[in-house]
């Protein structure tokens, strides 16, 4: 008598059905687990990782930081750049910013040097009047763009802090910044949903800025590094320039390093202040017929 178990067609399928059930349950393991590992820092939900990149910078302490803003209208292009240093928890930074030479060829202004502070901008070698060595202070929420055009470079936390009005966002792909790994994310923060939610120090700037620029709509890339902190942010921001109705778009670019590098930022006591009036287009600063509104670095 043949003793081997003979197996009916039905119970072969139910057994091929069950391996594969297995195997599909082992691969869904191992999905799950990578999606689960990504979740953990929140990759899968750009518009939340987005929102909370303010934080992170908080939590972080400080870094350096690098600025370049360019205005172009019609066929003209202006680009002004910056570096220094910012403290995150403090909200106080320090920016060494340089304007383009003039077009008709003439020496390099001296560099602006800019002290952040929650609704205050401090600026010296402002030029235009001011002694050499007094500071011209300027509170931000007076200002139309809300100091993230006025002082030729974006506030780095301001700029992290319009991303808490991030509407919509999607993951682009890897890519590098000076040499780190970063995720890169497209898409349109809102200014005045950002002001709600900001923070003290930038939430009358940030609700000056939605109600002064062309459209409170900012699209924006953001690369994030694996710890999720911002290491380059690009905003564009537009205005109608006050005497000639013409549309002038501003791109924004802010780079982050150095994290953990001590900043130390003291600013001006009130004796250091100038008080006096701004004058006009003085031979050491641009005279550019497209301002931002409110401007004051360009005066």
């Amino acid at each position: 008598m043949d003793r081997r178990q003979r197996t009916r067609p039905g119970e072969t399928a139910a057994a091929v059905a069950a391996v594969v059930g297995l195997g599909m349950g082992c691969v869904a393991g191992c999905s799950y687990s990578g999606a689960a590992a990504e979740d953990a820092r929140g990759w899968s939900d750009p518009v939340g990782t987005l929102r909370r990149a303010a934080d992170l910078l908080r939590a972080t302490g400080s870094s350096k930081a690098g600025t370049s803003m360019e205005m172009a209208t019609g066929g003209t292009r202006v680009t002004i750049r910056g570096e220094g240093v910012y403290d995150y928890r403090r909200q106080l930074g320090r920016l060494t910013v340089r304007l383009p030479q003039d077009p008709a060829g003439a020496a390099e202004h001296r560099p602006i040097t800019e002290l952040l502070a929650p609704g205050a901008l401090y600026m010296k070698n402002r030029g235009a009047g001011v002694p050499a060595d007094k500071w011209v202070r300027v509170e931000t929420a007076t200002l139309a763009d809300g100091n993230l055009v006025t002082g030729g470079a974006t506030d780095p936390y301001a700029a992290a802090e319009l991303l808490r009005g991030t509407r919509t966002a999607d993951f682009v792909g890897r890519a590098e910044v000076g040499g780190t790994a970063v995720r890169h994310f497209r898409g349109v923060a809102d200014l005045a949903a950002a002001a709600r939610f900001a923070s003290a120090g930038n939430r009358e700037a940030l609700a000056a800025a939605a109600k002064g620029f062309a459209t409170a709509r900012v699209p924006f890339d953001a690369y994030l590094d694996d710890q999720g902190r911002v290491r380059k942010l690009q905003q564009h921001f537009s205005f109608v320039n006050g005497e000639r109705k013409a549309t002038v778009a501003v791109a924004s670019t802010t780079l982050l390093y150095g994290f953990g590098t001590p900043v130390d930022v003291r600013l001006p006591h009130e004796k250091d202040i100038y008080a006096g009036r701004i004058a006009e287009n003085q031979p050491d600063q641009p005279d550019r017929s497209e301002k931002p509104p409110g401007n004051r670095l360009e005066n």
